[in-house]
């Protein structure tokens, strides 16, 4: 598998070039975009996408061989060649979407005819106007002086000319980018400054280790604490757990919200940007505080899967009280996992999903459905035993991935011959730390062995 990382690097003096750089860039690929478009019945009939390209490139750049059916190099005199079919391919690309797009709506719009009923939809339009940022190709556009400094080649006084630049590294700390392959960057602007946007590249081999020898990470992602992580092997033996947990940041999130909430009453309803954009700052800080200790964690036991819930879209039942429907509204879950599936696979360690349902409610060790106290962060086992609810949740995630893992290659009749003796691994929601350990049991006892 092949692992991308796109950094940015801030260039430290912007100049006027940059900014006529990049429109000259875009009305080019506009003029190319409205000439394929034109030829498109023939270039449509081409096989492959180098054919495609050749062709276009033959339509828009003349030599001495070929004589050019658009004049493209009057009107973008100089216009360096690597730039040319950079855009060149993107407006390909841009020309194949919207005939695509065009395609499924008539599609779409037959099958609505034949019915007798009217489609509402518009029509996809092609956009010809375009606001893209030009890929600078090393040695033709782009050349490294330094470890923070390089000249690309850029459009000044009506000519293309070498520009030199000074850009910041600091996104390169606390990255762990070894052995990864550094591509042609990006000129991109944003607000009132110029980046360089570095892509790198690295192939990414997955572990395969053997189930029984697999160690993974379960995870439990709360409300309280969050999340909750378990490092467990394959017979149910727990070997590591950590609590994650901001409460400074998250004190610092209710004060600001209660403070959005107390302006509002005052102003009305406004933007609050400011009030806003700290909000925003402390939830991300959470966020990326949560996932870089659930990867630490997993990297420090050289675990094979982080394994989580598979959370959907939160239907709340029934009133809460302010707080919690504040912790629900700022509960990313599916962020932290987004982060975690990313950043896991440039290790090589995967990530798995199992069936949410009831890991919380019922005890790891098998007595039944859990008691939580108020506030949901202890809980009470049908023989008195008290635990941390996620903790308990934690484990029981952990459980139905090994299950799963286990029970899925296994033919029918064999599983059933377990199930006969495990009844709770014919449901998964119903599936604790217990059922793990009884079904290694019962394998071990079947074969005399460990499966």
């Amino acid at each position: 598998m092949k692992c991308i990382k796109t950094v940015k690097f801030k260039i430290k003096i912007a100049d006027k070039s940059f900014s006529d750089t990049i429109s000259i860039y875009n009305k080019a690929l506009s003029y190319i975009i409205n000439a394929i478009e034109n030829e498109w019945v023939i270039i449509s009939t081409l096989s492959t996408e180098k054919e495609q390209l050749n062709y276009i490139e033959k339509l828009i750049h003349g030599t001495k061989k070929n004589k050019a059916k658009y004049d493209f190099d009057s009107r973008f005199y100089k216009f360096p060649s690597y730039l040319r079919r950079a855009a060149s391919s993107e407006a390909l690309g841009v020309v194949k979407s919207y005939h695509s797009n065009l395609n499924n709506y008539l599609n779409k719009k037959a099958q609505y005819e034949a019915k007798g009923k009217t489609l509402r939809d518009k029509p996809p339009t092609l956009g010809i106007i375009r606001y893209s940022f030009p890929v600078f190709y090393k040695g033709n556009m782009f050349e490294r002086t330094g470890n923070n400094t390089a000249k690309i080649k850029v459009y000044k006084n009506n000519d293309w000319v070498w520009h030199n630049i000074k850009f910041k590294t600091d996104n390169l700390k606390n990255r762990d980018m070894t052995n990864f392959k550094e591509m042609n960057p990006s000129l991109v602007k944003s607000g009132k400054k110029y980046y360089l946007y570095f892509t790198y590249e690295k192939e990414i081999k997955f572990k395969n280790t053997p189930l029984k020898d697999r160690t993974i990470i379960s995870v439990d992602l709360g409300l309280t604490n969050s999340a909750v992580c378990s490092a467990m092997k394959y017979e149910g033996t727990v070997i590591g757990r950590l609590f994650i947990n901001q409460p400074i940041e998250k004190d610092r999130l209710f004060h600001k919200i209660n403070k959005l909430a107390k302006t509002q009453r005052i102003s009305g309803n406004g933007r609050k940007p400011n009030i806003w954009r700290k909000i925003n700052n402390i939830k991300n800080q959470i966020i990326n505080d949560t996932v870089h200790q659930i990867i630490e964690f997993a990297k420090s036991y050289d675990a094979d899967v982080i394994v989580f819930e598979h959370l959907g879209k939160l239907q709340s039942k029934g009133n809460y009280a302010r707080r919690t429907r504040i912790k629900l509204q700022f509960w990313a879950k599916q962020t932290i996992q987004k982060k975690v599936y990313d950043i896991a696979h440039s290790y090589g360690i995967r990530v798995s999903w199992i069936n949410p349902k009831n890991s919380s409610a019922l005890a790891f060790d098998g007595t039944g459905k859990v008691v939580r106290n108020n506030k949901k962060d202890i809980c009470e086992f049908t023989t008195g035993k008290k635990y941390h609810a996620d903790l308990n949740a934690s484990y029981n995630i952990g459980a139905r991935y090994f299950i799963r893992e286990i029970l899925n290659p296994l033919v029918e009749k064999k599983r059933l011959q377990y199930q006969a003796k495990v009844p709770e691994i014919a449901a998964r929601s119903q599936q604790t730390l217990s059922t793990l350990i009884s079904l290694v049991k019962a394998m071990q006892s079947q074969c005399g062995c460990v499966a």
